[in-house]
């Protein structure tokens, strides 16, 4: 590591950010054979934010893939001293997580079942258990704990420093005080950087320039969401009672965590309202900065801290600390090749665990670079999740107010964000407003989840029970189960997929055959070269030379990217996102036709208007297009409305559902509904990790069309074989439990799979979901019938069954 040495001209892949992270994705890379690899570094290596952070190695998670990462990480940590001879203070104490409420005891047993499930010991503690474990804490109010053996603490700079060594030591050069003042970029891919000492020409750019990686990203045109937060901790004077061995403590109701440190006790925090912090304030030559401390912010949580643990009121406080750290809009970090920009890879915003993330980002980020592909479903953390528009510095920074808190906050079922709301809204939202309903934010949008009934407020009132608004939602969901009822999807992504060769391009893309008549939807996926799932999508056919796709509001960007991607240079056909110029509404239920008849001249017959057809029909004064499919198993039209004529489409409907019963109905409906008819829903229950054939979705491969499709070749020699991995459908036994996520699956006492997704469903009366089973000899209906079923919830065991038939049978949507 040198200041000053000769920048080379050309390297095969350079590193912005010499932090922990950047650090780690070079280690890493050099690691796979990459040598020829270059880390720079503004100012001196770990100044940013490495070199204040706690330290702290957890490994449990939200999710199963990231407390994958996270294991990974402890388990590259224990062996790096080793390997490098650098030291790096790592020592596996285990941690302890304490609850001091019912829910938050049943939130980290969850985590306990999850955890488990791929070997990661965690094992739930009695109070006087945790007292035991953790001696100067105070149980008076506590209802268990959490311990988790494996865990442990590091020397930041110490194990950075090991990282650097080890990448060094295969090759990579590692340069300090240089600072990038550019991306190059040509053909839409990423072709090196500019810096005070001149051009470097790279075919692979890496953005780990933590607090500085929405600016990096913004000189290579790409959204980098993150804002830095200001974050407190205090170091006491040594402190009797505590040992080498002591656990790191979490204290997250009272948004506290303790750490053993050289006999003294580092405290800090996570407190509710955090305190944004712009670095475009401070001079350029910023380095191992710290920021001013505010008492009056911290004192409530001194006090939180002392109850917790009695001995820290006592004892003298010898370093007070606030250093800067980068949130993101949904406290998850950003991974992975940019949307805007081949070859631009970021791994940055990582929420104050950067350190206990660093060893698994790092190398999940150097496979994909080498490989091509993510090396398992990164959905969670894909930099593909973001919305262009959450690059906005005044959302970012309204919404660092509440993201670090959000860390211990109880992370309730359906919890939605508070802050930089109503950013993306429907036409029709101030209509749906005044009729009571509450709104939940994906990608922005403010949807409606569910509707306040006469006498209720729409707000939620969260627990890990039923929560207020169950009653609401189930009223909805029977509303499109028996009656009608009408969906806002205005968030959908759209987009026009038009020219002479549209056809070609799509049907390649495609696994399905969309070489159909105008007027036909057809489902599909986009498939990788592996076979993985990449989209889940409908494409409607309007004419000849023109096509609209329609996916979740969630993967606008993804798929918008990936289909751009796959339009070869030279064919005729052209890509726009439309999803600003269509409001959509789904009229859904038995009586949607019935609904439908009343607003429009047009014949809605089976014989005239049959499942997956779509064309324009009048609807009032407007001209819309009706799409016949559905989402929830019940027959029913997608309405694809310009939006200047949204509410006029909408006021025509609603007074006219008066005579059918029409009921307004939420998210959270239509997910229940979805769950009941097997249907999937990419991100939770298929991912670029599942095939098709896997998923139950063989049915939307057309083998044998002319030229194929991408992913074919990798599915065909698993055609009409067992299928040793499957999706199957779960329903509980007992109505009183209910399923959310990540729950195992237990066949005859052995864990056979996890849930995938879950919720109460209103027509079984118990709650269901999609899971993933495996046996070695292949999943089929003959293996499920024969076991006996239980699934995994906050450590206690449920019996359930399962089923590769779907709980209620969505045939009845096509009649």
């Amino acid at each position: 590591m040198t200041t000053g040495e000769p920048l080379p001209s050309h390297v095969r892949v350079v590193v912005v950010g010499g932090g922990i992270v950047g650090l780690s994705v070079a280690y890493h890379l050099t690691k796979r054979g990459w040598t020829d690899v270059l880390v720079l570094e503004r100012q001196q290596l770990t100044s940013g934010t490495t070199w204040h952070a706690a330290g702290l190695v957890g490994q449990l998670r939200g999710t199963y893939n990231l407390t994958r990462q996270a294991k990974y990480t402890a388990e590259l940590f224990a062996g790096l001293e080793a390997e490098t001879g650098q030291a790096t203070g790592f020592r596996q104490r285990g941690s302890l997580a304490v609850a001091a409420t019912e829910a938050r005891w049943e939130e980290l047993r969850r985590g306990a079942s999850m955890a488990r499930h791929f070997g990661l010991d965690a094992h739930p503690m009695s109070p006087a258990e945790a007292r035991k474990a953790w001696p100067l804490l105070n149980v008076e109010d506590i209802v268990g704990a959490l311990f988790i053996p494996k865990d442990g603490q590091t020397n930041p700079v110490d194990t950075a420093m090991a990282l650097a060594k080890g990448a060094r030591s295969r090759g990579a050069r590692i340069v300090e005080g240089v600072k990038v003042t550019g991306v190059t970029s040509r053909g839409g891919r990423a072709t090196g950087v500019l810096t005070e000492q001149g051009p470097i020409a790279a075919e692979i750019v890496v953005n780990c320039a933590g607090l500085w990686g929405h600016e990096v990203g913004q000189m290579a045109g790409v959204a980098v969401p993150l804002h830095a937060a200001q974050h407190f901790y205090v170091v006491t004077e040594p402190m009797a009672g505590l040992s080498s061995d002591t656990p790191v403590l979490r204290d997250p109701d009272g948004a506290n965590y303790f750490k053993e440190d050289a006999g003294k006790l580092l405290v800090g925090w996570f407190e509710p309202v955090a305190r944004p912090w712009d670095h475009r304030t401070v001079p350029g030559d910023f380095a191992f900065g710290t920021l001013p401390v505010d008492m009056d912010h911290i004192q409530p949580q001194l006090e939180k801290a002392a109850h917790r643990v009695p001995a820290f009121a006592a004892a003298g406080i010898r370093t007070f600390f606030n250093g800067p750290e980068s949130f993101t809009p949904d406290d998850r970090y950003l991974l992975g090749e940019a949307p805007e920009l081949r070859n631009f890879f970021v791994a940055a915003g990582f929420n104050s665990i950067g350190i206990q993330s660093s060893g698994g980002a790092g190398k999940v980020l150097a496979d994909w670079i080498v490989d091509g592909h993510p090396p398992m479903d990164l959905w969670d953390v894909d930099i593909r999740r973001g919305m262009p528009f959450q690059a906005n510095r005044a959302y970012l920074r309204d919404r660092a107010v509440e993201g670090l808190g959000l860390l211990y906050a109880m992370h309730w079922p359906y919890r939605q964000v508070e802050t930089a709301r109503g950013v993306r809204r429907s036409p029709l939202h101030d209509r749906l407003a005044v009729r009571d309903a509450c709104f939940g934010e994906t990608a922005g949008w403010e949807r409606a989840n569910w509707f306040a009934t006469p006498g209720t407020i729409p707000e939620y009132e969260y627990s890990y029970g039923r929560q207020n608004w169950f009653e609401a939602s189930a009223a909805e969901h029977r509303a499109a189960r028996e009656g009608v009822a009408l969906f806002d999807q205005t968030s959908f992504g759209k987009f026009l997929v038009q020219g002479r060769d549209a056809e070609r391009v799509l049907n390649r893309i495609c696994a399905n055959d969309i070489a159909v008549a105008p007027g036909r939807v057809v489902y599909t996926q986009w498939l990788n070269e592996r076979g993985g799932i990449e989209a889940d999508v409908t494409v409607t056919r309007l004419d000849e030379a023109g096509f609209l796709v329609v996916t979740s509001a969630a993967c606008q960007t993804r798929d918008l990217a990936w289909l751009r991607r796959h339009v070869p240079g030279d064919a005729h056909c052209h890509v726009a996102d439309v999803t600003s110029g269509y409001a959509v509404l789904g009229i859904m239920g038995p009586k949607s036709r019935t609904l439908m008849s009343t607003v429009s001249p047009d014949d809605f017959s089976n014989d005239a208007f049959p499942f997956m057809a779509s064309r324009e029909i009048d609807l009032g004064h407007a001209r819309v297009r009706a799409s016949r499919l559905t989402y929830v198993g019940a027959p029913g039209w997608e309405l694809y409305i310009p939006t200047e004529f949204a509410a006029h489409v909408f006021d025509r409907i609603v007074e006219a559902g008066d005579s059918v019963g029409l009921r307004l109905a939420g998210y959270h409906a239509m997910n229940s509904l979805r769950l009941e008819c097997g249907y999937r829903h990419f991100g939770h229950d298929i991912s670029d990790e599942t095939t098709p054939l896997e998923a139950g979705l063989g049915f939307a491969l057309a083998w044998d069309k002319p030229g194929g499709f991408l992913g074919r070749d990798a599915l065909l020699p698993r055609r009409g074989k067992p299928i040793p991995r499957r999706l199957v459908s779960i329903v509980l036994d007992d109505p009183a439990p209910l399923l959310l996520h990540d729950e195992p699956l237990w066949r005859d006492g052995v864990r056979v799979g996890i849930v995938a997704s879950g919720m109460f469903g209103h027509t079984v009366g118990r709650s269901v979901g999609l899971g993933y089973v495996s046996n070695e000899s292949g999943v089929d209906s003959a293996w499920l019938v024969s076991g006996r079923w239980e699934v995994e919830i906050a450590c206690e065991r449920h019996a359930c069954r399962a089923s590769l038939r779907p709980l209620v049978d969505p045939a009845v949507a096509r009649r």
